[in-house]
């Protein structure tokens, strides 16, 4: 296969963990015999550095002819006054509106290795398996927003029609999962949220019957992550309580640097990226975790290239390096145990090849 794949490695550790995701797609290319063709471009912070919007014209154009996206991180404390008419994180937004990103898809499935690396209880995390699927691309993010020296307003909209797509993915997921779905929304109080439990009832009730379905208001799913995570199957939700909840549930991984994700729309490229930000503070020292941007490369080829041996092939090289101690200090007790974020890729680079073996043998 020959694929086109746009890197924006965006701001702070973006360029660092894109690196090693760049380097194991290329190890993927050359075990299965891809042919796999990287071009970078800006976005975020380094795009309004360089002058331009925080999504140029030239990087949105790349994304349409690509036939998949990387991108690293945006964002930072530079850019972080909240009187600058443009921000890093306009550009993403902004990305996710043009290529009409709804269904946001985020895995959480902690390492056994690691479970000692989340604050939650060790026997809690047996047998979790989650999948949070995000409506990305309406509610309060995207609604009309006004503001004055005194007040500010941001709308929360939704249609039927944005429920139903998203929660039409979601149940085909549930379908070959567990068949469990949790929808998460605040309908005691919101009229998005009565809207979203009315229409998510209807879609399952007359498309995907054999489903067994639960609903939670938000501040209850956020305790029951953390008191009863493995019960969990398939979990939907709107924009921004997607936003909140995932990163909640990546402390049952135990690390935001263990989570990947992917950005999908009805057709065109899909978006693969780590769900934590840009972390300045460690920018630069190699030492971020690249296992989440990695694991985004796996989304990518099942997703985007329908390359699910290959997907497995990265995860099954993850799980070992993470087995064999290929760690960064967010995942260590020891710090001199730690490793750096380039030998962290290199232990996972390694594996490709024996894994490729052992999956056909």
């Amino acid at each position: 296969m020959r694929a086109v794949i746009a890197v924006l490695p965006g701001d702070g550790v973006g360029a660092e963990v894109t690196t090693e995701a760049v380097r194991v797609l290329e190890a993927i290319a050359a075990a299965y015999g891809h042919e796999f063709e990287f071009r970078e471009a800006l976005i975020g912070g380094a795009a309004i550095d360089a002058g331009a919007d925080p999504l140029p014209e030239a990087t949105l154009e790349l994304c349409r002819q690509s036939d998949a996206v990387l991108l690293g991180a945006v964002g930072g404390p530079k850019w972080s006054d909240p009187e600058a008419d443009v921000r890093p994180e306009q550009g993403l937004l902004a990305m996710r509106k043009e290529l009409g990103l709804f269904a946001n898809l985020r895995p959480v499935v902690p390492h056994p290795e690691l479970c000692t690396a989340s604050p939650i209880k060790a026997e809690l995390l047996r047998n979790v398996d989650i999948i949070v699927v995000r409506e990305l691309t309406g509610g309060i993010y995207f609604g009309d927003k006004t503001q004055t020296n005194t007040t500010a307003s941001d709308l929360c909209s939704y249609t039927t029609d944005e429920i139903e797509r998203v929660v039409r993915v979601a149940c085909r997921l549930a379908q070959k999962r567990r068949g469990r779905l949790t929808s998460v929304d605040k309908a005691n109080v919101l009229a998005t949220g009565r809207l979203w439990r009315i229409t998510v009832d209807r879609v399952v009730r007359e498309e995907f019957p054999d489903l067994s379905l639960e609903h939670l208001l938000v501040d209850a799913a956020a305790m029951h992550l953390l008191s009863r995570p493995a019960d969990f199957d398939v979990i939907v939700t709107e924009n921004m309580f997607g936003d909140i909840l995932t990163d909640e549930a990546s402390m049952l991984a135990g690390s935001m640097g263990l989570l990947p994700s992917a950005s999908l729309g009805a057709d065109g490229p899909g978006v693969y990226e780590p769900i934590h930000g840009s972390a300045p503070d460690i920018a630069g020292k190699g030492i971020a975790n690249p296992y989440a941007a990695i694991l985004s490369t796996a989304m990518l080829l099942r997703h985007s290239l329908n390359l699910n041996d290959e997907a497995v092939a990265v995860e099954t090289a993850v799980a070992e390096a993470i087995d064999t101690g290929a760690r960064t200090p967010d995942l260590c007790a020891d710090s001199a145990s730690a490793m750096s974020t380039r030998d962290v890729g290199t232990a996972v680079v390694s594996r490709i090849e024996h894994t490729r073996h052992a999956l056909r043998a």
